[in-house]
């Protein structure tokens, strides 16, 4: 014990204060990048737009500029301007050596919306944003017009290359113009823009506030195929004066709905800022979606803001369907309201709390109570003063609850005409066909998986499940836990074939079974995890070649006007030395996931039949003899590497670690 003691003092006789690093400036962003924007992929790279575009929406919404324009120029270089009241440019009071804008650009934690003086509400909330995109741009210039005066800076990885400078008179002009080129160094050389989705970005800016102009301008040289058949434009001016309304008329089209007017308006609250909009239908094919928003900002993971909303919705349709006698009215709950809907929610409040700089979850409890407030009564109005719009919506409800309860007691359900088609579980998106022949049931991970595949996929035969996160490891779980688990009994409802003694070939609802996972170490996991359900409770579904794995690209290579698609490193540069011309330009970008890939490359590389390749799962005829022993086999390997006993794990590990070349973590 004593030498063991002795080791431990000679290994720490070296640490001492001079190990001790202090990081000043902005040195942290760069070091530690994914605490600031999540990370350093192309989602991350893109969130750098959304930063700068946040602060020019703020001006907006705070009745300052009226005006925003978006350029992707040909050197990939962004640029936003607004007309509001641009950057301060005096020296700062407490450094007086530096101008507000210096200091703003240069310091974490600096701006002018701690104090809600300057802005009521804002989508900026830490001082970070702006400073952040200095950091991590190998180019950054800032242009402000005030007093009708222009000013300039430079600036390269966070640090002043040019003093501020009077840049000339600017009579007719006012604003900030911050103009940006992401590092190399942090993000790669490949990554680059792309023009659909910061499209997308300024449109649903535009939509969120009723009051801005968003001037959206791309250099052609930009534009991808795939960008012209998702209609991007060259240039387009974004202004909608009815909101989020007329974004989700837009995306309703020409469908059918249960109720022939969409739930829409907006309340600002009396006492101090607060306001909110929202915009919400049910289609008829149950079809939906729910995009939320604070502050502009996108809350794609909810928070209190959306939990509120639906438990206003769901307590609504509920004392409705009480106040008219129906008995079955109790049982409803705000996902039986909500869970179909197409959703637009959008608040407005002061000093909102985020999960995370990146903003993705709100967490303010006064969010929830503003739209608790707003929505609850206008909604109970709105449905008493429509009574069969609010029966339709009731019926459908009262067919979820119905559906729900009945999974709960776990009875199989058979597919049914397409007239008289069941609300089948969760969030499955089904086809329309009404046979088992030529169907397929994609097994997607998660919300934005599922909606890419939604987008993508062909309606009539092919049917989308998203499942969130990792299910359940079926080899190492106790029968309750196997129970009570959600996802699987939503996987196990949109089969309908049963499991172990109860599985029938016969009521499997889809001729095939495709698990379509990201190309990565975690979609290998998924698809190991879904593999393995399928092996413990419908051995039979593999046995009849029923389970596919997808084969989504991992990248995409461009040269000229060629494109090409590989699945994995390997299949790179196999392609980089067999398809393209040597020595020219091969433009490579990795998809971070599924729900990153536009539809158009989604449907063409993974899910239309006639271009995409899958592998089928199989396992031997166990009523041959000859293939018992591989039945054996396989069965001891399974219960290895996903049983409940670690210790065989880590022994399997040890034996075959040598023999692994490439590792991807």
């Amino acid at each position: 014990m004593s030498d063991l003691f002795q080791n431990n003092d000679k290994a720490g006789a070296g640490y001492t204060a001079k190990d001790i690093e202090v990081l000043e400036g902005l040195e942290p962003v760069r070091h530690r990048p994914g605490m600031y924007i999540g990370g350093t992929d192309e989602r991350a790279f893109h969130h750098l737009v959304a930063e700068v575009l946040d602060n020019a929406m703020d001006e907006a919404v705070a009745g300052h500029a009226s005006r925003i324009e978006l350029t992707l120029c040909e050197d990939g270089a962004v640029t936003i301007t607004d007309n509001g009241r641009g950057i301060p440019t005096d020296p700062h009071p407490k450094y007086t050596d530096k101008s507000a804008l210096e200091v703003i650009l240069t310091t974490l934690h600096s701006g002018g919306k701690f104090s809600g003086k300057v802005y009521a509400t804002s989508g900026g909330l830490h001082g970070v944003g702006i400073s952040v995109v200095n950091a991590l741009s190998e180019r950054l210039v800032v242009e402000v017009a005030r007093d009708r005066k222009l000013w300039r800076q430079s600036f390269s990885r966070g640090v002043p290359t040019s003093m501020l400078e009077a840049a000339g008179d600017a009579p007719n002009r006012r604003g900030t113009s911050v103009t940006f080129v992401p590092d190399a160094e942090i993000f790669g050389g490949a990554m680059r823009f792309r023009p659909g989705r910061l499209y997308r970005m300024a449109r649903s800016k535009a939509y969120l506030f009723k009051g801005v102009e968003i001037r959206w301008k791309c250099a052609p040289a930009l534009l991808a195929e795939a960008d012209r058949e998702a209609k991007v434009p060259e240039q387009e001016s974004l202004h909608f004066p009815g909101g989020i309304l007329d974004y989700l008329t837009l995306q309703i089209g020409s469908r059918a709905t249960i109720t022939p007017r969409p739930f829409a308006g907006q309340m600002k609250a009396e006492e101090g800022a607060g306001r909110v909009e929202w915009a919400i239908h049910w289609p008829a094919d149950g079809d939906g979606f729910c995009q939320t928003y604070c502050n502009t900002v996108p809350t794609v993971q909810g928070g209190s803001h959306e939990s509120a909303m639906r438990s206003a919705l769901g307590r609504s349709v509920r004392a409705y369907g009480e106040l008219v006698g129906n008995k079955k009215a109790k049982d409803i709950t705000g996902e039986d309201v909500t869970g179909e809907a197409a959703i637009m929610l959008s608040v407005f409040i002061a000093d909102p709390q985020f999960q995370g700089q990146t903003k993705e979850r709100l967490a303010s409890p006064e969010a929830g109570k503003l739209v608790e407030m707003a929505i609850k009564d206008r909604f109970d109005h709105w449905l008493s003063e429509d009574p069969r719009s609010a029966n339709d919506l009731l019926e459908r409800t009262l067919e979820r609850v119905d559906e729900r309860l009945k999974r709960r007691q776990q009875k199989e359900q058979r597919r049914k005409a397409p007239t008289r088609k069941l609300r089948l579980p969760g969030k499955l998106a089904d086809c329309t066909s009404g046979s088992q022949e030529g169907t397929e049931l994609f097994l997607v991970e998660g919300d934005s998986a599922g909606g890419s595949a939604k987008q993508a996929r062909e309606r009539t035969t092919q049917a989308i499940l998203p499942l969130r996160g990792k299910i359940l490891n079926v080899a190492s779980a106790s029968a309750d836990k196997l129970q009570q688990n959600q996802e699987i009994k939503d996987l196990c409802q949109a089969l309908g074939c049963g499991t172990r003694g109860d599985f029938s070939l016969e009521k499997l609802r889809y001729e095939r079974v495709i698990i379509m996972t990201d190309a990565d170490v975690d979609g290998a996991h998924i698809a190991s995890l879904l593999m393995t359900f399928f092996y413990r409770e419908m051995p039979g579904l593999i046995e009849a070649g029923r389970l596919y794995l997808a084969l989504p690209p991992l990248y995409r290579l461009t040269q000229g006007g060629k494109t090409l698609y590989a699945r994995d490193d390997r299949h790179k540069d196999e392609i980089m030395k067999s398809a393209f011309k040597q020595g020219a330009k091969v433009e490579i970008s990795r998809f971070k996931g599924l729900g990153e890939m536009p539809q158009q490359q989604l449907r063409e590389t993974t899910m239309n039949p006639k271009r995409r390749a899958l592998l089928q799962v199989q396992l031997p005829d166990r009523t041959r003899e000859e293939n018992l022993g591989a039945a054996r086999q396989i069965a001891q390997l399974v219960e290895t590497l996903m049983g409940k006993k670690a210790e065989l794990r880590f022994k399997y590990i040890q034996e075959n670690a040598r023999f692994v070349e490439d590792v991807d973590v």
